[in-house]
């Protein structure tokens, strides 16, 4: 079973207008709701790709009553801790015209200590069951900034492989408890080393604890550094569509590669693959299933110096 994280889940609703215009009024042609959240995501992904998966974090008021509802007929396994604050909304809205894609995202509902004393009370059950853990997003006010270190540390103590996938202080932190891999974007990696040099960054961030890091180059990949090797992944040609979620999935390629004991070659290709697919699907959170298996003959895998 592989778990994930997600502190600061949502319902992800989706717009689809004929063409975005500023200060103009807008007929939406398509409304769609999904679970949302990146571990969410990820979950849903690795479920697809036929891997068991159990998704936690917090969940709350009306909408996260819907959120709930609407994964109770997927496969991924919900062990959602329940809070009285409301679960946020994302908003995206798809203009048709362009294929481009713009997100509005709520800063989340506020979580008591007692509620996050529930959540470590149920997350160290769900680890020990787990082949590797994902902790995934932003944090939810009152959450502390130190919660990803802690969570890291109890996975390593459980000696449970841990991805962290997050930005800015929390990742600061939590890279001190030393997880197995981290994968930010080129401008997270950034803000965490000081360095606008992706590969220079991800060595940086691996002196700082990170056992490996896989860094998101948006249209130009993947960049992976690892005791293994340092590569670099492309997709065959650039996509437009809508991003959302292009990052989670390439969580889940990593997550199940590894529990699956593939090459890094072979789990950069699943991952640029996934998320190109991904970006081409027209909803928030899923994946083209033909482009996939199209897109990973097509990924080119790049060695690099070490």
């Amino acid at each position: 079973m592989i778990l994930t994280v997600t502190l600061n889940t949502a319902l992800d609703i989706t717009y689809r207008v004929p063409e975005l215009v500023p200060h103009a009024s807008h007929r939406v042609d398509e409304v769609t709701e999904r679970p949302g959240g990146k571990g969410v995501n990820v979950a849903r992904v690795l479920a697809a790709l036929g891997h068991e998966s159990v998704i936690t974090g917090f969940a709350g008021g009306r909408t996260g009553a819907v959120l709930r509802e609407l994964l109770a007929p997927l496969a991924p396994v919900d062990a959602l801790v329940p809070v009285a604050g409301t679960t946020r909304r994302t908003i995206a809205v798809a203009d048709t015209a362009t294929g481009d894609t713009t997100q509005l995202n709520e800063p989340g509902p506020h979580v008591t200590a007692d509620e996050w004393e529930a959540f470590l009370a149920a997350y160290g059950p769900l680890l020990r069951e787990a082949d590797a853990v994902a902790l995934c997003g932003s944090l939810p006010p009152g959450v502390p900034v130190g919660a990803y270190a802690d969570l890291v540390r109890r996975a390593r103590a459980a000696d449970v492989p841990v991805l962290l996938d997050t930005s800015g202080e929390p990742l600061r932190r939590g890279l001190a408890a030393r997880p197995d891999l981290i994968k930010p974007n080129a401008d997270e990696l950034a803000r965490l080393t000081g360095s606008r040099e992706p590969l220079r960054a991800a060595r940086d961030a691996r002196r700082r604890g990170a056992h490996s890091v896989v860094a998101s180059l948006g249209p130009e990949g993947l960049l992976a550094v690892t005791p293994d090797g340092t590569w670099q992944a492309t997709p065959p040609a650039p996509v437009r569509g809508n991003p959302t979620g292009a990052g989670d999935s390439a969580v889940a390629a990593l997550l199940s590669s590894l529990v699956e004991g593939l090459p890094w070659p072979d789990r950069l290709k699943r991952a640029v693959a996934l998320s190109t697919a991904t970006v081409l699907a027209p909803v928030a959170g899923e994946y083209d299933a033909g482009a996939y298996e199209d897109l990973l003959t097509g990924v080119r895998v790049s060695t690099l110096p070490g």
